[in-house]
């Protein structure tokens, strides 16, 4: 086997996987960040509450499971401390470079080599670029008139600012989607006085998230295989529960329509008697057409006498506060954005040049697409993690994110076998491939006309999510089809 030399940019989950499989197959590489610490989106984003939606059983790595979780829903401090874990498990720190952010990345075709360059001017040469940016971390500020004079302090969800206390303050939370659920029942304890700014409600499923005792902790440290076995099996019933009946909401069958929508409105009618309140926390919209959120105290922060939820939309900002479409102004000590992340325009903080030129910013700027969501046409050996249309609205990503990575190393082993040391996914292979998603996607409940959200572009093209089962997914990527590639 030829040994390759990888270049990871991004030390999140899917940067670690690609980190370890690499070097269990004979591969060496560099792993870069630019954050100070491992975990991706789990280390930049703290705020108070941060948590995954998804059960840990799921969420981890199934060939890195820990028995270190006090929930059954991991909070965001534990997913980072699992980061360092598996980092120190894998040994994968010699090869860490951490607090350098990569700048560049260009393809160099006669020597067939990706060169890197970081902010510190330090240079990387690899034979292969993993790209595990992630698609959720680039804060988005929305454009309001007169932001920037607002004198108290302000902060995105995703940049949350400790030095900032929050304890009897007047505060304003603008956003009311996946963090601002987290956020705002934390926030709503210490403030004096909450508001939270909706455009858009939510449907919200119950979460029914229970902690793990230490007494059940002990039981698991004296019998850590047993309780590996265990966790296996029940990573699979969520998994299948995820795959063939959660994905039904998406699919749009009539039984899931039905069934989610029934399960969304209950949750809302036992935890808010209010019916104003009720109203305006029902959507307008299909379920499934936006992320469908989890949660069991979102509900009942909003009802605290200190929480006020102000559906009108804002207008403008000044020194003091905000003033809404109704002329109402409303003065806040602390502003916090809990707007979400830029996603459709793919706008990674790397400049990637391949073949002839061409920048993946500026190829990707209407149209992002990749080849099974790992390569694309015109990058040889770029393999990128969580990409276009791997996004997922019913299971876990880190289900992808291994099978994706098993792909990488196939390829890998594809390019010795056919003594080559470069391979591009064929113009055609990709298109083809992107036709059967989009055909894939229009019988999903977010190619409905009146579904808007992140998952897709202003003209209505997907480019988010993934269209069917994961099972699927892992099927379509178990082999590489030599012949869908352009190999040099």
């Amino acid at each position: 086997m030829a040994k390759k030399h990888a270049i990871i940019i991004g030390a999140g989950l899917g940067g670690l996987t690609a980190a370890i499989k690499l070097q269990e197959a004979g591969h060496t590489y560099d792993l870069l960040d630019r954050n100070p610490k491992v975990g991706g989106t789990w280390y930049e984003n703290s705020y108070p509450g941060v948590a995954c939606d998804v059960p840990v059983a799921l969420y981890q790595l199934s060939f890195a499971q820990s028995i270190n979780w006090t929930r059954a829903y991991p909070q965001g401090q534990e997913i980072q401390a699992y980061a360092e874990e598996i980092t120190d498990r894998y040994q994968l720190r010699p090869n860490l470079h951490l607090d350098d952010e990569a700048i560049s990345a260009v393809w160099d075709e006669e020597a067939k080599k990706w060169t890197v360059k970081t902010a510190s001017g330090k240079t990387y040469t690899g034979d292969l670029l993993v790209g595990a940016l992630g698609q959720l971390n680039r804060p988005f500020w929305p454009k309001i008139d007169g932001m920037g004079t607002f004198k108290g302090a302000k902060m995105h969800s995703a940049r949350w600012d400790h030095s900032v206390s929050i304890e009897g303050k007047r505060v304003g939370v603008i956003g009311s989607a996946a963090s601002a659920i987290q956020i705002i029942p934390e926030v709503a304890k210490v403030a004096s006085q909450l508001t939270v700014f909706q455009r858009t409600p939510n449907w919200v499923i119950p979460r029914r998230d229970v902690p793990i005792s230490k007494q059940e902790q002990a039981l698991m440290f004296t019998e850590p295989e047993t309780a590996m076995e265990l966790a296996s099996r029940n990573r699979q019933l969520i998994f299948d529960n995820a795959d063939h009946f959660f994905w039904q909401a998406f699919k749009w069958t009539p039984e899931g329509r039905e069934a989610y929508t029934t399960i969304a409105t209950n949750h809302l009618n036992e935890q808010v008697k209010d019916p104003e309140l009720r109203e305006k926390l029902t959507p307008d919209y299909p379920v499934g057409c936006r992320r469908i959120l989890i949660a069991d105290d979102y509900f009942p922060a909003l009802q605290r006498d200190n929480v006020e939820l102000v559906t009108e939309g804002i207008t403008s900002m000044d020194e003091t506060g905000v003033t809404t479409k109704d002329g109402t102004h409303r003065e806040f000590d602390v502003l916090i954005f809990a707007t979400g992340f830029e996603t459709t325009g793919w706008n990674w903080t790397v400049d990637v040049q391949g073949k002839d030129g061409k920048h993946l910013g500026e190829v990707w700027a209407d149209h992002p697409e990749a080849y099974v969501g790992i390569t694309v046409n015109g990058f040889p050996n770029l393999f990128v993690l969580y990409g276009p249309n791997t996004n997922l609205g019913h299971n876990s990503i880190t289900f992808m994110l291994e099978r994706q990575v098993e792909y990488m190393v196939k390829a890998l082993d594809t390019l010795d076998e056919h003594d080559a040391s470069a391979m591009s996914p064929k113009k055609a292979a990709q298109d083809r491939w992107n036709d059967e998603i989009q055909a894939q996607l229009q019988k999903t409940v977010w190619a409905d006309p009146a579904c808007n959200s992140w998952y897709k572009t202003d003209g209505g093209l997907i480019t988010q999510n993934w269209g069917s089962h994961n099972r699927d997914y892992a099927k379509a990527v178990e082999t590489v089809k030599v012949e869908d590639y352009e190999l040099a």
